[in-house]
């Protein structure tokens, strides 16, 4: 039986190594590395690509979430609502702000918070609200945006989706986004991006990431040393006009799992109502979780369960995290696992899989 990875992201890229070579050459031969035409242009076609007025690049994902929280006015003595089943950036990226952070738990269909959840921990002190759009699924954010407080839209894993209401990255106060080379739009190392409709907060973000300077002579504020290079722009910019291509492939390969009948095996990820995820983690849902792993393991087929311990119960969270009861967090974090998904996962492919998923579960 011929294994599966876990990730594919070489072969959707073979046709495009020629453009990418001429941009990186573009971008040697240019002498500019830093904050250039690339990055203005990246920029720019990547916030209208989401549907956002304005776009701010910088250095990763994590970097974006702190950064765009600050642009958004989030400081000391705040509280900003974020979900527990998510990376572990999602939170970290809070404390640097002076903020803390306040757990809240999430529908364990769609693995999204849920105005719902949000409400439970609200307080008069919540300043924003990260909402995870996790595995590529979209969270409610018009929903959640109607208890009145600013949401921050998590997009790490989203591009390329759709919401009901549009793009990820257009949907709340700011979003952001992660360029890891793994993601649904990945460079070739680190990056990010915060995009917007809000002037204000762009531009504060524009000054937070260089030194906290709008013109690299004064500096109004302690900023952050957090720019997207030309290198990755000029990649991204490749890749970019293909992402909703690739996407589409994303959701076909799911469907590929459930015409393989691996829903009457486990429990599949469920979409948010009107939404169309770009699935960047394909993640079932089993009390067999781990036998499940170990079979596919066995049979050359990637697989991972990513956040066995959620964040509010890690060491370096135990200040915000002790006491916290989020009894849906606590089964999704037993109960998942990521199995193989890319652009190009074919039918054979996610038929192998299912087989083996059924062998497990006996």
């Amino acid at each position: 039986m011929p294994g599966v990875p876990l990730f594919d992201t070489s072969t959707a890229l073979a046709p495009l190594r020629e453009q990418l070579h001429e941009a990186v050459e573009r971008v040697m031969d240019s002498g500019r590395f830093i904050l250039g035409p690339e990055v203005e242009a990246f920029e720019s076609e990547f916030a209208a690509y989401c549907g956002a007025r304005h776009a701010v690049g910088v250095a990763n994902g994590t970097d974006a979430i702190t950064i765009a929280l600050r642009a958004m006015g989030v400081g000391p003595g705040d509280e900003v609502i974020v979900p527990s089943f998510t990376f572990y950036a999602s939170v970290e990226a809070i404390p640097p702000t002076g903020a803390t952070p306040v757990f809240c738990d999430i529908d364990p269909h769609t693995y999204c918070i849920t105005p719902e959840t949000v409400k439970a921990v609200l307080s008069p002190r919540t300043k924003a609200i990260v909402a995870v759009h996790l595995f590529g699924n979209v969270a409610p954010i018009g929903e959640i945006e109607q208890l009145g407080v600013p949401v921050l839209e998590d997009a790490a894993q989203a591009a390329g989706a759709r919401g009901p209401d549009g793009r990820p990255g257009a949907l709340g106060t700011a979003a952001t986004f992660s360029f890891f080379p793994s993601k649904n739009l990945g460079a070739f190392g680190d990056g990010g991006i915060i995009t917007t409709s809000d002037a204000d907060v762009a531009e504060a973000a524009r000054t937070l990431r260089f030194h906290g300077s709008h013109d690299k002579v004064s500096y109004e504020q302690i900023g952050y040393n957090s720019r997207l290079d030309e290198l990755q722009a000029a990649i991204l910019r490749v890749e970019l006009p293909h992402l909703d291509e690739w996407a589409d492939g994303r959701r076909r390969a799911g469907a590929h799992y459930e015409q393989a009948g691996l829903g009457e095996l486990v429990r599949l990820p469920t979409p948010t109502p009107g939404s169309s995820p770009a699935w960047h983690l394909y993640v079932i849902a089993s009390p067999g979780a781990d036998q499940v792993q170990a079979k596919l393991e066995a049979a050359g087929i990637g697989c991972r369960p990513y956040y066995r311990i959620p964040v509010h119960r890690q060491a370096a969270m135990h200040r915000w995290g002790e006491g916290v009861e989020l009894p849906e967090t606590e089964l999704a974090a037993r109960t998942h696992l990521a199995i193989p998904m890319s652009p190009v996962l074919t039918r054979e492919q996610a038929e192998t899989a299912t087989t083996v998923i059924r062998l497990a579960l006996g």
